[in-house]
């Protein structure tokens, strides 16, 4: 089952859900990053929910960026995504490997450690929305929930789950986030917290077989429950040799020819894909040629 996700309304549209299975774009992160186990876990949790709350918005150009901050060793995350289930990103400290829990999961809550949650969305507006939280339990689930009680009024219901194999490869990820909309009555309220309450964790019911579909079936089948809208998710990088020589011609003259007349070609990594570009100084030439046009 290749990645795809979901959105759906429930409860005469008082109830609204998206539903993610990430497996391959979290196994591809975890290769471009070269990610430990718990880091695998915790940047999969966060590119899966980048690319729910990124399907959340409407413009073709929208853009969504997610950060946590933390004093852990991991440091931090960052992701992006866009409207039309394309995400990235990377973490600050991808080789960190820390104890598992006593109940034996990958203790991403103690990578990470108290710190903050932002979200950036830029939708074309003058400038982009920005909220801020602090985490409140490094989980990145129930951080994300809290986020959206305090910075967006919205009650919801956020789950992230990534499950390894014995050989540190993505065996199974995926998330759902569920919200209330202003309407919904305590009934639906009461009715959607026994659901969520019977349900081990995402990563479970993937196990079983179970598609987005179905978990939301799980969850809102007796509600009404519509699907509105499939779609694709995968990782994808928006950098390019030819963005990048872009990015070098802005620095300038004085900047490209320091590294001319240093004689040696150079690098640029990309952050979001780990992907490296090589300019050998006659490029580099070119391109003092170009910044002085």
């Amino acid at each position: 089952m290749s990645d795809y996700f979901v959105r759906a309304t429930a409860a005469d549209l008082r109830v609204r859900a998206f539903a993610a299975t990430t497996r391959d774009l979290v196994e591809h992160a975890r290769q471009a990053h070269n990610t430990s186990p718990v880091m695998t876990a915790a940047l999969g949790r966060l590119l899966t929910a980048g690319v729910m709350m990124g399907a959340d918005m409407k413009g073709e150009d929208d853009l969504l960026t997610v950060k946590i901050e933390g004093d852990g060793p991991a440091g931090g995350l960052v992701v992006t995504a866009d409207s039309h289930g394309h995400v990235k990103g990377y973490a600050y400290h991808p080789e960190v490997i820390i104890p598992a829990k006593p109940n034996h999961k990958l203790d991403v809550s103690g990578a990470i450690g108290a710190g903050s949650l932002q979200v950036i969305k830029d939708i074309g507006m003058k400038e982009p929305y920005v909220g801020k939280t602090e985490l409140v339990s490094g989980e990145i689930a129930e951080d994300l929930t809290y986020y959206y009680a305090l910075s967006e009024q919205t009650p919801s219901s956020v789950g992230l789950g990534v499950l390894m194999n014995k050989d540190n490869t993505v065996r199974q990820a995926g998330g759902i986030i569920i919200q209330l909309m202003p309407d919904a009555g305590e009934e639906v309220i009461s009715a959607l917290e026994t659901r969520l309450s019977e349900i081990t964790s995402i990563t479970a019911l993937l196990e079983e077989g179970l598609t987005p579909e179905q978990i939301l079936e799980k969850l809102l089948g007796d509600m009404g429950l519509q699907i509105t809208d499939r779609e694709p998710c995968a990782f994808q990088c928006s950098c390019s040799h030819e963005r990048v020589s872009k990015t070098l011609i802005s620095l300038g003259k004085k900047e490209l020819t320091d590294m001319i007349e240093a004689g040696e070609p150079i690098e640029v990594n990309c952050h979001f894909c780990n992907t490296s570009y090589r300019f050998e100084v006659e490029e580099l030439k070119e391109l003092l040629q170009a910044a002085t046009h």
